[in-house]
């Protein structure tokens, strides 16, 4: 049975990439038939995130509630509705409206699965997990390119992504008994059955908490400042054809995808803290790569290496969560940690996007050598507090031992 609701848990991760590279793929065809400008995809972009830092906020909360099952039918239900709201949308404003459960959807089950494979499987299953994620965020586009070669429209294309959903919806409703079966194993482990959820200002008080949400942002302003504009920088400033930068930028997220199917073999023999050092150290050679004047083959190497340097990071200290937290506090710090990670994805990019505008696309490897530096600095920051965290904790056990002989 564990192996079975373990299957059913691959199928979400998959549910969960399926619609993300969606809007991407289809804004091309859409803005002209709704009358507004290319750069309105940023809108619905914004709105989406905006609930989704909202649902990964309060994912502990329901939690808690809901239990981690439920959450993750209701979610993908929700964002099965609003996928499907996008298919029969015909105005600009249907598909903002339609954003907010999209998603509202899209923060609650990530943060809860997250949360719950940290608790119960191997640091392996994380990375396979959000490899998984890498497969439907590659099978999404591919869904929707079917959809438009094939003579349909976009909004077929959504609706079959809509379809997945649902059908998906129906085997968590199905799997309840198994997350059920498992409900007092996971709140005697995580102790969400006798504590309260953490506000937010009660979450950045505890030891590294800040640390990890700060790592969370530079993660993920990394990894999607490379996935916007690694085309731009190889046509504007390397002198790559466009066709042959799509190409090459797309290699970007197969490095990820396959890095983390790899990352999970590793894992077998380091722990978290080393696969996340090792990632950041592939993401510098790459990103060193990108600086040497090398011809478009180094750079193509170069975009790989930041790929597959990506990989085990973020599956890694999502895993690591509970060791460094306690159980029953790691849903609130991972919810807080997604909350972040969608902030870096929200104003990173854009921001590098003025900088390219107003001064030069060629910044981008410095811009992401920055970022890099700040995120080792708070991975290293991270695990001194939570060092001291437990010698404290260790020390006053000790203390109160010795008080009580004493007595």
């Amino acid at each position: 049975m564990v192996h079975l609701l373990l299957f059913v848990i691959y199928l979400a991760f998959i549910s969960l990439g399926l619609p993300d590279s969606l809007l991407g793929s289809a804004w091309p065809s859409m803005y002209g038939e709704f009358g507004v400008p290319v750069s309105y995809a940023g809108i619905i972009s914004m709105i989406i995130a905006v609930g989704t830092i909202i649902s990964s906020l309060q994912s502990d909360r329901l939690t808690r509630k809901l239990g981690t099952g439920k959450i993750a039918a209701i979610s993908v239900a929700m964002t099965a509705t609003a996928l499907f709201g996008f298919s029969i949308s015909h105005s600009f404003w249907s598909l903002c409206l339609w954003a907010i459960p999209y998603g509202l959807g899209a923060g609650s089950v990530d943060a809860a699965l997250n949360n719950y494979v940290a608790l119960h499987y191997a640091s392996r299953h994380m990375s396979w997990l959000h490899c998984m994620w890498g497969v439907g965020a590659s099978l999404g586009p591919y869904i929707m390119g079917y959809a438009l070669t094939g003579g349909q429209s976009w909004s077929m294309g959504y609706r079959y992504i809509a379809v997945l959903q649902i059908v998906l919806t129906a085997v968590l409703l199905f799997s309840l008994p198994l997350w059920e079966g498992r409900a007092a194993a996971e709140e005697n482990k995580s102790g969400q059955g006798t504590e309260k959820a953490l506000s937010l200002q009660q979450i950045v008080r505890i030891p590294g908490a800040k640390e990890v949400m700060f790592t969370f942002f530079c993660y993920c302003a990394i990894e999607q400042t490379v996935g916007l504009w690694a085309s731009s920088y190889l046509v504007l400033y390397k002198g790559v054809s466009a066709e042959t930068a799509a190409g090459f930028a797309g290699l970007f997220f197969i490095g990820i995808t396959i890095g983390r199917g790899l990352s999970g073999f590793l894992t077998m023999k380091l722990h978290d803290v080393s696969m996340v050092r090792l990632g950041e150290c592939i993401i510098l050679i790459g990103i060193t790569a990108l600086l040497l004047p090398f011809n478009e083959n180094g750079t193509l190497v170069g975009l790989i290496l930041i790929g597959l340097g990506c990989a085990p990071i973020y599956p890694c200290i999502i895993h690591a969560t509970p060791a460094n937290f306690g159980a029953d506090r790691s849903q609130a710090i991972i919810g807080a940690q997604m909350a972040c990670a969608y902030v870096g994805t929200c104003f990173m990019p854009p921001l590098f996007g003025l900088i390219a505008n107003n001064i030069s696309v060629a910044l981008l490897p410095l811009y992401l050598l920055v970022i890099l530096a700040l995120m080792f600095v708070m991975h290293e920051l991270l695990l001194k507090r939570v060092k001291q965290e437990r010698t404290l904790t260790i020390d006053l056990q000790i203390h109160s031992e010795y008080s009580e002989e004493g007595e």
